[in-house]
């Protein structure tokens, strides 16, 4: 009953997080929003009994990622961005949507109550055999991975880059 109520309590965390990351209006408290999201999903995991990916969640997504995303928040000198009264299609089509939704997702929870009753580790999915398929069978898009991570670094810088620099750059050299 425990692992219900705190399955409840990170879920309601998590999806308050999403909502707060969508209604801030500075791109950096958006940002910390979503580390809010990513923490919480660690937390789910964890109770789920995936503690590799709970730890993988923490020091990619919530740490790495979230560095990454908050650099270029910063290199690109967002400001805070123009209000407008939204479209009336997505209030409309999304508060049904996001009712039903959630419809849904409390009926699969209480047709499904127990699930989640698996011992900790008992699950599939030991850490030697995620690291022997990450590193062996799927290292090539792993790696493609972290040189697309690159590439969107090298176009934050250059995007950033302010014209009077550039054009000094250019007759210095």
């Amino acid at each position: 009953m425990l692992h219900l109520i705190l399955f409840s309590v990170f879920g309601l965390v998590c999806v308050a997080g999403a909502v707060n990351l969508l209604l801030q209006r500075h791109p950096i408290n958006s940002a910390l929003s979503l580390v809010v999201v990513m923490g919480s999903l660690a937390v789910e995991f964890l109770l789920l009994g995936a503690e590799f990916v709970a730890a993988i969640q923490v020091i990619v997504y919530a740490g790495a990622v979230m560095v990454l995303f908050v650099f270029v928040i910063m290199l690109l000198n967002a400001g805070v961005e123009e209000q407008t009264s939204g479209s009336r299609v997505a209030w409309l089509l999304g508060i049904p949507a996001v009712l039903a939704g959630m419809v849904i997702v409390c009926w699969a929870l209480l047709e499904r109550s127990d699930a989640g009753r698996a011992a900790i580790g008992a699950l599939p999915g030991h850490p030697a055999d995620i690291a022997q398929l990450l590193f062996h069978q799927f290292l090539l898009p792993f790696e493609v991975t972290s040189i697309l991570v690159l590439i969107a670094i090298m176009g934050a810088v250059v995007l950033a880059a302010r014209p009077e620099s550039v054009e000094r750059t250019k007759k210095e050299g």
